[in-house]
Protein backbone atom coordinates (compact mmCIF):
# COMPACT_ATOMS: atom_id res chain seq x y z
CA UNK A 1 0.00 0.00 0.00
CA UNK A 2 1.36 3.41 -0.96
CA UNK A 3 1.35 6.45 1.29
CA UNK A 4 -1.97 7.80 2.60
CA UNK A 5 -3.31 11.31 2.22
CA UNK A 6 -5.18 11.09 5.56
CA UNK A 7 -5.12 8.78 8.56
CA UNK A 8 -7.86 9.14 11.16
CA UNK A 9 -6.29 7.24 14.03
CA UNK A 10 -7.78 5.54 17.06
CA UNK A 11 -11.39 6.67 16.89
CA UNK A 12 -14.46 4.52 17.49
CA UNK A 13 -15.63 3.74 13.96
CA UNK A 14 -19.38 3.14 13.74
CA UNK A 15 -21.39 1.20 11.19
CA UNK A 16 -25.01 0.05 11.52
CA UNK A 17 -23.63 -3.39 12.45
CA UNK A 18 -21.48 -2.20 15.36
CA UNK A 19 -18.50 -0.17 16.48
CA UNK A 20 -14.78 -0.71 17.08
CA UNK A 21 -11.64 1.27 17.66
CA UNK A 22 -9.92 1.49 14.32
CA UNK A 23 -7.76 3.53 12.02
CA UNK A 24 -9.29 4.89 8.79
CA UNK A 25 -6.84 5.38 5.94
CA UNK A 26 -7.68 7.58 2.95
CA UNK A 27 -6.05 7.94 -0.44
CA UNK A 28 -7.32 10.04 -3.37
CA UNK A 29 -10.54 10.80 -1.51
CA UNK A 30 -11.46 7.15 -0.97
CA UNK A 31 -11.26 4.93 2.11
CA UNK A 32 -8.56 2.30 1.56
CA UNK A 33 -8.18 0.88 5.08
CA UNK A 34 -10.39 0.40 8.14
CA UNK A 35 -8.77 -1.60 10.91
CA UNK A 36 -5.81 -1.80 13.24
CA UNK A 37 -2.65 0.23 12.71
CA UNK A 38 -0.68 -0.95 9.72
CA UNK A 39 2.47 -2.89 10.66
CA UNK A 40 5.78 -1.11 11.07
CA UNK A 41 7.21 -0.14 7.74
CA UNK A 42 3.72 0.41 6.31
CA UNK A 43 2.51 3.59 4.66
CA UNK A 44 2.85 7.03 6.16
CA UNK A 45 0.15 9.68 5.97
CA UNK A 46 0.41 13.25 4.77
CA UNK A 47 -2.05 14.20 7.52
CA UNK A 48 -2.75 12.21 10.70
CA UNK A 49 -5.71 13.08 12.93
CA UNK A 50 -5.74 11.72 16.47
CA UNK A 51 -9.36 10.62 16.96
CA UNK A 52 -8.86 9.09 20.40
CA UNK A 53 -12.06 9.52 22.40
CA UNK A 54 -14.05 10.49 19.31
CA UNK A 55 -16.79 8.64 17.46
CA UNK A 56 -16.25 8.35 13.70
CA UNK A 57 -19.55 8.28 11.79
CA UNK A 58 -20.16 8.19 8.06
CA UNK A 59 -20.96 11.69 6.86
CA UNK A 60 -24.68 12.41 6.95
CA UNK A 61 -26.74 11.76 3.82
CA UNK A 62 -29.72 14.14 3.88
CA UNK A 63 -32.02 13.32 1.02
CA UNK A 64 -34.77 15.93 1.51
CA UNK A 65 -33.36 19.45 1.19
CA UNK A 66 -34.65 22.68 -0.36
CA UNK A 67 -31.95 25.31 -0.98
CA UNK A 68 -34.17 27.61 -3.10
CA UNK A 69 -31.31 28.17 -5.53
CA UNK A 70 -32.10 29.20 -8.19
CA UNK A 71 -35.62 30.42 -7.51
CA UNK A 72 -35.75 32.11 -4.11
CA UNK A 73 -32.11 32.59 -3.04
CA UNK A 74 -33.15 35.28 -0.57
CA UNK A 75 -34.48 32.40 1.54
CA UNK A 76 -31.49 30.08 1.05
CA UNK A 77 -28.82 29.37 -1.53
CA UNK A 78 -26.32 26.61 -2.17
CA UNK A 79 -23.31 28.37 -0.61
CA UNK A 80 -25.05 29.02 2.72
CA UNK A 81 -27.08 25.82 2.84
CA UNK A 82 -24.18 23.51 2.05
CA UNK A 83 -21.93 25.38 4.50
CA UNK A 84 -24.53 24.63 7.18
CA UNK A 85 -24.57 20.99 6.08
CA UNK A 86 -20.79 20.66 6.26
CA UNK A 87 -20.59 22.23 9.71
CA UNK A 88 -23.26 19.82 10.94
CA UNK A 89 -21.50 16.68 9.67
CA UNK A 90 -23.63 16.22 6.53
CA UNK A 91 -21.57 15.45 3.43
CA UNK A 92 -24.23 14.53 0.86
CA UNK A 93 -27.61 16.11 0.14
CA UNK A 94 -30.35 15.63 -2.41
CA UNK A 95 -31.90 18.97 -3.25
CA UNK A 96 -35.01 20.22 -5.00
CA UNK A 97 -36.31 23.76 -4.99
CA UNK A 98 -39.97 24.50 -5.59
CA UNK A 99 -39.25 28.04 -6.81
CA UNK A 100 -37.44 26.81 -9.92
CA UNK A 101 -38.45 23.18 -10.33
CA UNK A 102 -36.56 20.77 -12.57
CA UNK A 103 -39.16 19.48 -15.03
CA UNK A 104 -37.13 18.78 -18.17
CA UNK A 105 -33.68 17.54 -19.14
CA UNK A 106 -32.78 21.11 -20.13
CA UNK A 107 -33.77 22.31 -16.64
CA UNK A 108 -31.44 19.74 -15.11
CA UNK A 109 -28.59 20.67 -17.44
CA UNK A 110 -29.01 24.37 -16.67
CA UNK A 111 -29.13 23.78 -12.93
CA UNK A 112 -26.01 21.61 -12.80
CA UNK A 113 -24.13 24.26 -14.80
CA UNK A 114 -25.35 27.02 -12.48
CA UNK A 115 -24.33 25.13 -9.35
CA UNK A 116 -20.71 24.47 -10.28
CA UNK A 117 -18.43 25.67 -7.46
CA UNK A 118 -21.40 26.71 -5.29
CA UNK A 119 -21.45 23.72 -2.92
CA UNK A 120 -19.42 22.66 0.12
CA UNK A 121 -20.80 19.10 0.04
CA UNK A 122 -21.72 16.61 -2.66
CA UNK A 123 -25.26 16.78 -4.00
CA UNK A 124 -27.84 15.02 -6.09
CA UNK A 125 -30.77 16.82 -7.69
CA UNK A 126 -34.42 15.78 -7.79
CA UNK A 127 -36.99 16.55 -10.46
CA UNK A 128 -40.57 17.61 -9.80
CA UNK A 129 -43.26 15.35 -11.22
CA UNK A 130 -46.05 17.28 -12.94
CA UNK A 131 -49.53 15.81 -13.35
CA UNK A 132 -50.03 14.62 -16.92
CA UNK A 133 -46.32 14.58 -17.76
CA UNK A 134 -45.40 11.02 -16.89
CA UNK A 135 -43.86 10.78 -20.34
CA UNK A 136 -40.95 12.93 -19.11
CA UNK A 137 -39.87 10.40 -16.48
CA UNK A 138 -37.61 8.15 -18.56
CA UNK A 139 -35.55 10.97 -20.07
CA UNK A 140 -35.07 12.75 -16.74
CA UNK A 141 -34.07 9.51 -15.03
CA UNK A 142 -31.52 8.78 -17.76
CA UNK A 143 -30.24 12.36 -17.46
CA UNK A 144 -29.30 11.79 -13.82
CA UNK A 145 -32.00 13.02 -11.43
CA UNK A 146 -31.87 11.27 -8.06
CA UNK A 147 -35.63 10.95 -7.60
CA UNK A 148 -38.96 12.51 -8.53
CA UNK A 149 -40.76 14.69 -5.99
CA UNK A 150 -44.51 14.12 -6.17
CA UNK A 151 -47.23 16.08 -4.39
CA UNK A 152 -50.72 14.71 -3.84
CA UNK A 153 -51.95 18.23 -3.00
CA UNK A 154 -51.11 21.57 -4.57
CA UNK A 155 -48.38 23.05 -2.37
CA UNK A 156 -45.61 25.63 -2.91
CA UNK A 157 -47.20 26.33 -6.31
CA UNK A 158 -46.60 22.76 -7.47
CA UNK A 159 -49.82 21.01 -8.60
CA UNK A 160 -50.96 17.88 -6.83
CA UNK A 161 -51.52 14.43 -8.30
CA UNK A 162 -54.91 12.81 -7.84
CA UNK A 163 -54.83 8.98 -7.59
CA UNK A 164 -55.21 8.50 -11.36
CA UNK A 165 -52.32 10.82 -12.16
CA UNK A 166 -50.25 9.32 -9.36
CA UNK A 167 -50.76 5.86 -10.82
CA UNK A 168 -49.60 7.12 -14.24
CA UNK A 169 -46.47 8.55 -12.69
CA UNK A 170 -45.70 5.43 -10.67
CA UNK A 171 -46.20 3.18 -13.69
CA UNK A 172 -43.70 5.31 -15.61
CA UNK A 173 -41.14 5.16 -12.81
CA UNK A 174 -41.58 1.40 -12.49
CA UNK A 175 -40.77 1.01 -16.19
CA UNK A 176 -37.74 3.29 -15.92
CA UNK A 177 -36.47 1.87 -12.62
CA UNK A 178 -36.78 5.30 -11.03
CA UNK A 179 -37.71 6.23 -7.46
CA UNK A 180 -40.09 8.88 -6.10
CA UNK A 181 -40.48 10.91 -2.91
CA UNK A 182 -44.18 11.37 -2.16
CA UNK A 183 -45.65 14.29 -0.20
CA UNK A 184 -48.94 12.84 1.03
CA UNK A 185 -51.89 15.06 1.92
CA UNK A 186 -55.32 14.58 0.37
CA UNK A 187 -56.30 17.74 -1.48
CA UNK A 188 -60.04 17.30 -1.12
CA UNK A 189 -59.73 17.10 2.67
CA UNK A 190 -57.29 20.00 3.03
CA UNK A 191 -59.39 22.03 0.60
CA UNK A 192 -62.63 21.45 2.49
CA UNK A 193 -60.93 22.33 5.78
CA UNK A 194 -59.46 25.51 4.30
CA UNK A 195 -62.85 26.64 3.00
CA UNK A 196 -64.45 26.20 6.41
CA UNK A 197 -61.61 27.89 8.31
CA UNK A 198 -61.59 30.89 5.95
CA UNK A 199 -65.36 31.24 6.23
CA UNK A 200 -64.87 31.41 10.00
CA UNK A 201 -62.34 34.23 9.52
CA UNK A 202 -59.60 32.30 11.30
CA UNK A 203 -56.03 33.63 11.11
CA UNK A 204 -54.64 32.14 14.32
CA UNK A 205 -51.90 29.53 14.40
CA UNK A 206 -54.43 26.90 15.39
CA UNK A 207 -55.62 26.65 11.80
CA UNK A 208 -52.57 24.52 10.93
CA UNK A 209 -53.53 21.19 12.54
CA UNK A 210 -57.15 21.66 11.42
CA UNK A 211 -56.25 22.62 7.84
CA UNK A 212 -53.44 20.12 7.21
CA UNK A 213 -55.16 17.53 9.32
CA UNK A 214 -54.24 13.97 10.28
CA UNK A 215 -56.92 12.38 8.11
CA UNK A 216 -55.66 14.23 5.02
CA UNK A 217 -52.18 12.81 5.49
CA UNK A 218 -53.39 9.32 6.37
CA UNK A 219 -55.78 9.03 3.41
CA UNK A 220 -53.18 10.19 0.89
CA UNK A 221 -50.41 8.03 2.35
CA UNK A 222 -52.60 4.91 2.38
CA UNK A 223 -53.65 5.44 -1.25
CA UNK A 224 -50.09 6.20 -2.35
CA UNK A 225 -48.69 3.15 -0.57
CA UNK A 226 -51.29 0.90 -2.21
CA UNK A 227 -50.47 2.30 -5.65
CA UNK A 228 -46.73 1.91 -5.11
CA UNK A 229 -47.24 -1.78 -4.39
CA UNK A 230 -49.74 -2.36 -7.19
CA UNK A 231 -47.56 -0.67 -9.83
CA UNK A 232 -44.30 -2.28 -8.71
CA UNK A 233 -42.77 1.17 -8.26
CA UNK A 234 -40.19 2.26 -5.67
CA UNK A 235 -40.98 5.24 -3.46
CA UNK A 236 -40.54 6.96 -0.14
CA UNK A 237 -43.36 8.64 1.73
CA UNK A 238 -41.92 11.93 2.94
CA UNK A 239 -42.04 13.40 6.46
CA UNK A 240 -44.25 10.80 8.15
CA UNK A 241 -45.75 12.79 11.00
CA UNK A 242 -47.38 10.23 13.29
CA UNK A 243 -47.50 6.49 14.06
CA UNK A 244 -50.80 5.74 12.33
CA UNK A 245 -49.37 6.76 8.95
CA UNK A 246 -46.24 4.72 9.66
CA UNK A 247 -48.38 1.66 10.40
CA UNK A 248 -50.16 1.84 7.04
CA UNK A 249 -46.82 2.11 5.23
CA UNK A 250 -45.38 -0.82 7.18
CA UNK A 251 -48.41 -2.94 6.26
CA UNK A 252 -47.97 -2.25 2.54
CA UNK A 253 -44.24 -2.93 2.84
CA UNK A 254 -45.04 -6.28 4.46
CA UNK A 255 -47.24 -7.07 1.44
CA UNK A 256 -44.28 -6.50 -0.87
CA UNK A 257 -44.34 -2.77 -1.56
CA UNK A 258 -40.92 -1.20 -2.21
CA UNK A 259 -41.73 1.59 0.18
CA UNK A 260 -39.56 3.64 2.52
CA UNK A 261 -40.84 5.92 5.29
CA UNK A 262 -38.98 9.14 6.06
CA UNK A 263 -38.89 10.74 9.49
CA UNK A 264 -37.88 14.32 10.31
CA UNK A 265 -36.88 15.70 13.75
CA UNK A 266 -39.80 18.12 13.90
CA UNK A 267 -42.25 15.22 14.18
CA UNK A 268 -40.37 13.87 17.18
CA UNK A 269 -39.40 17.01 19.09
CA UNK A 270 -41.89 19.78 18.34
CA UNK A 271 -45.35 19.69 19.83
CA UNK A 272 -48.66 20.23 18.06
CA UNK A 273 -49.74 23.10 20.33
CA UNK A 274 -46.57 25.15 19.82
CA UNK A 275 -48.18 26.68 16.74
CA UNK A 276 -50.70 28.45 18.99
CA UNK A 277 -47.96 30.72 20.34
CA UNK A 278 -45.25 30.50 17.66
CA UNK A 279 -47.59 30.85 14.68
CA UNK A 280 -45.72 30.97 11.38
CA UNK A 281 -42.50 29.78 13.03
CA UNK A 282 -44.23 26.41 13.28
CA UNK A 283 -45.85 26.56 9.85
CA UNK A 284 -44.74 23.45 8.03
CA UNK A 285 -46.77 20.67 6.49
CA UNK A 286 -47.76 18.15 7.59
CA UNK A 287 -47.63 20.07 10.88
CA UNK A 288 -46.30 18.76 14.19
CA UNK A 289 -48.49 16.00 15.62
CA UNK A 290 -46.75 14.93 18.85
CA UNK A 291 -48.61 16.09 21.94
CA UNK A 292 -46.75 14.37 24.76
CA UNK A 293 -43.36 12.88 25.64
CA UNK A 294 -44.96 9.46 25.13
CA UNK A 295 -45.80 10.41 21.53
CA UNK A 296 -42.17 11.40 21.01
CA UNK A 297 -40.92 8.14 22.52
CA UNK A 298 -43.17 6.17 20.18
CA UNK A 299 -41.69 7.94 17.16
CA UNK A 300 -38.14 7.13 18.30
CA UNK A 301 -39.17 3.49 18.74
CA UNK A 302 -40.53 3.40 15.18
CA UNK A 303 -37.21 4.75 13.94
CA UNK A 304 -35.14 2.28 15.96
CA UNK A 305 -37.22 -0.65 14.73
CA UNK A 306 -37.07 0.33 11.05
CA UNK A 307 -40.77 1.11 10.61
CA UNK A 308 -39.51 4.63 9.89
CA UNK A 309 -36.64 3.76 7.60
CA UNK A 310 -34.49 6.88 7.66
CA UNK A 311 -34.24 10.54 8.67
CA UNK A 312 -34.04 13.76 6.68
CA UNK A 313 -34.19 17.41 7.61
CA UNK A 314 -36.79 18.62 5.06
CA UNK A 315 -34.73 21.81 5.22
CA UNK A 316 -37.07 24.49 3.83
CA UNK A 317 -35.95 27.78 5.37
CA UNK A 318 -37.31 31.28 5.50
CA UNK A 319 -35.87 34.17 7.46
CA UNK A 320 -37.63 35.53 10.54
CA UNK A 321 -38.60 38.59 8.53
CA UNK A 322 -40.15 36.43 5.81
CA UNK A 323 -42.02 34.35 8.39
CA UNK A 324 -43.46 37.56 9.85
CA UNK A 325 -44.34 39.18 6.52
CA UNK A 326 -47.99 38.06 6.38
CA UNK A 327 -50.67 36.15 8.20
CA UNK A 328 -50.58 32.42 8.88
CA UNK A 329 -52.27 31.66 5.56
CA UNK A 330 -49.79 33.49 3.37
CA UNK A 331 -46.29 33.08 4.83
CA UNK A 332 -44.04 30.30 3.56
CA UNK A 333 -44.31 26.75 4.78
CA UNK A 334 -41.16 25.13 6.13
CA UNK A 335 -38.41 25.09 8.75
CA UNK A 336 -34.63 25.28 8.65
CA UNK A 337 -33.09 21.92 9.52
CA UNK A 338 -29.66 21.29 8.02
CA UNK A 339 -27.93 23.00 10.93
CA UNK A 340 -29.67 20.83 13.50
CA UNK A 341 -30.71 17.37 12.25
CA UNK A 342 -27.43 15.54 12.87
CA UNK A 343 -27.09 17.32 16.21
CA UNK A 344 -30.57 16.24 17.28
CA UNK A 345 -29.80 12.64 16.35
CA UNK A 346 -26.62 12.77 18.43
CA UNK A 347 -28.67 14.18 21.30
CA UNK A 348 -31.13 11.31 20.88
CA UNK A 349 -28.17 9.01 21.53
CA UNK A 350 -27.23 11.02 24.62
CA UNK A 351 -30.84 10.75 25.87
CA UNK A 352 -31.02 7.00 25.26
CA UNK A 353 -33.48 7.00 22.36
CA UNK A 354 -30.95 5.87 19.73
CA UNK A 355 -27.51 4.31 19.45
CA UNK A 356 -24.68 5.60 17.27
CA UNK A 357 -25.31 2.53 15.11
CA UNK A 358 -28.86 3.80 14.59
CA UNK A 359 -27.54 7.20 13.52
CA UNK A 360 -25.22 5.57 10.97
CA UNK A 361 -28.15 3.57 9.65
CA UNK A 362 -30.91 6.19 9.49
CA UNK A 363 -28.87 9.24 8.43
CA UNK A 364 -26.29 7.59 6.18
CA UNK A 365 -26.71 4.00 5.02
CA UNK A 366 -30.47 3.74 4.54
CA UNK A 367 -30.98 7.00 2.66
CA UNK A 368 -27.92 6.26 0.52
CA UNK A 369 -29.35 2.85 -0.34
CA UNK A 370 -32.85 4.21 -0.97
CA UNK A 371 -31.66 6.64 -3.64
CA UNK A 372 -28.85 4.77 -5.36
CA UNK A 373 -25.97 6.60 -3.66
CA UNK A 374 -24.68 3.40 -2.04
CA UNK A 375 -21.96 2.03 -1.88
CA UNK A 376 -20.10 5.23 -2.70
CA UNK A 377 -21.91 7.16 0.03
CA UNK A 378 -23.30 6.28 3.44
CA UNK A 379 -20.59 3.96 4.79
CA UNK A 380 -17.05 3.79 6.14
CA UNK A 381 -15.45 0.93 4.22
CA UNK A 382 -12.73 0.41 1.61
CA UNK A 383 -13.90 1.76 -1.73
CA UNK A 384 -16.32 4.31 -0.29
CA UNK A 385 -15.83 8.06 -0.45
CA UNK A 386 -14.00 9.23 2.67
CA UNK A 387 -16.96 11.21 4.03
CA UNK A 388 -16.53 11.31 7.80
CA UNK A 389 -18.10 13.08 10.77
CA UNK A 390 -15.92 13.05 13.91
CA UNK A 391 -18.07 13.39 17.02
CA UNK A 392 -17.16 14.28 20.60
CA UNK A 393 -19.70 12.22 22.56
CA UNK A 394 -18.97 14.06 25.82
CA UNK A 395 -19.62 17.55 24.48
CA UNK A 396 -22.69 19.54 25.39
CA UNK A 397 -23.97 22.70 23.78
CA UNK A 398 -27.04 24.89 23.58
CA UNK A 399 -28.61 25.44 20.18
CA UNK A 400 -28.93 29.15 19.46
CA UNK A 401 -30.31 31.26 16.65
CA UNK A 402 -27.03 33.16 16.59
CA UNK A 403 -25.12 30.01 15.59
CA UNK A 404 -27.30 29.09 12.62
CA UNK A 405 -25.37 29.18 9.34
CA UNK A 406 -28.41 28.81 7.10
CA UNK A 407 -29.72 32.07 5.66
CA UNK A 408 -32.78 31.49 7.85
CA UNK A 409 -30.79 32.72 10.84
CA UNK A 410 -32.99 30.90 13.35
CA UNK A 411 -33.90 27.43 14.57
CA UNK A 412 -37.09 26.10 16.16
CA UNK A 413 -34.80 24.47 18.73
CA UNK A 414 -33.31 27.75 20.01
CA UNK A 415 -32.33 27.33 23.67
CA UNK A 416 -32.35 23.52 23.61
CA UNK A 417 -29.44 21.86 25.45
CA UNK A 418 -28.06 18.92 23.49
CA UNK A 419 -25.41 16.25 23.91
CA UNK A 420 -22.68 15.22 21.48
CA UNK A 421 -21.12 17.41 18.82
CA UNK A 422 -19.55 17.07 15.39
CA UNK A 423 -16.04 18.51 15.72
CA UNK A 424 -14.69 17.77 12.23
CA UNK A 425 -16.25 16.95 8.86
CA UNK A 426 -14.36 15.41 5.95
CA UNK A 427 -15.64 15.30 2.37
CA UNK A 428 -13.75 12.78 0.26
CA UNK A 429 -10.87 13.04 2.72
CA UNK A 430 -10.71 16.86 2.73
CA UNK A 431 -11.50 18.79 5.91
CA UNK A 432 -14.55 20.96 5.15
CA UNK A 433 -15.61 22.05 8.66
CA UNK A 434 -14.14 22.17 12.15
CA UNK A 435 -15.75 23.02 15.50
CA UNK A 436 -18.91 24.23 13.80
CA UNK A 437 -17.04 26.46 11.35
CA UNK A 438 -17.28 25.61 7.63
CA UNK A 439 -14.14 26.15 5.58
CA UNK A 440 -16.26 27.10 2.55
CA UNK A 441 -13.97 25.22 0.17
CA UNK A 442 -16.71 24.82 -2.48
CA UNK A 443 -15.48 21.33 -3.32
CA UNK A 444 -18.91 19.72 -3.56
CA UNK A 445 -19.72 17.77 -6.71
CA UNK A 446 -22.90 16.84 -8.53
CA UNK A 447 -23.78 13.15 -8.13
CA UNK A 448 -25.68 11.81 -11.15
CA UNK A 449 -28.54 9.53 -10.11
CA UNK A 450 -28.63 5.76 -10.36
CA UNK A 451 -30.32 5.81 -13.77
CA UNK A 452 -27.86 8.21 -15.38
CA UNK A 453 -26.79 7.29 -18.90
CA UNK A 454 -23.50 8.92 -20.02
CA UNK A 455 -24.19 11.70 -22.50
CA UNK A 456 -27.92 11.96 -21.71
CA UNK A 457 -27.73 15.29 -19.85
Amino acid sequence: MTDLDLLVAGGTVVTPAGRRRAHVGVRDGVVVHVGPPVAAGGPTATCTVDATGLVVLPGGVDTHVHLMDPGSPEREDFPTGTAAAAAAGVTTIVEHTHGSPVRTVDDLRDKTAYLRERADVDYGLAAHAWPGRAGDVAALWAAGVTFFKVFTCTTHGVPGHDPARLREHLEATALAGAVSLLHCEDESLTGAAETLLREQGRTDGGILPDWRNRDAELVAAAVAALLVRRTGARATVAHVSHPEVAAYLAAERARGGALAAEGCPQYFLLREDEVLDAGALRKFTPPARARTDADEAEMWQLLRSGVLTHMSSDHAPSTLEQKRAGDIWNVHFGLPGLDSTMQLLLDAVARGHLSYEDVARVYAERPARAYGLWPRKGRIAPGADADLALVDPAARRTLRNADVLSKAGWTPYDGRSVGGRVVQTYLRGALVAEEGRPLRARGGRFLPGAGAVPGSS
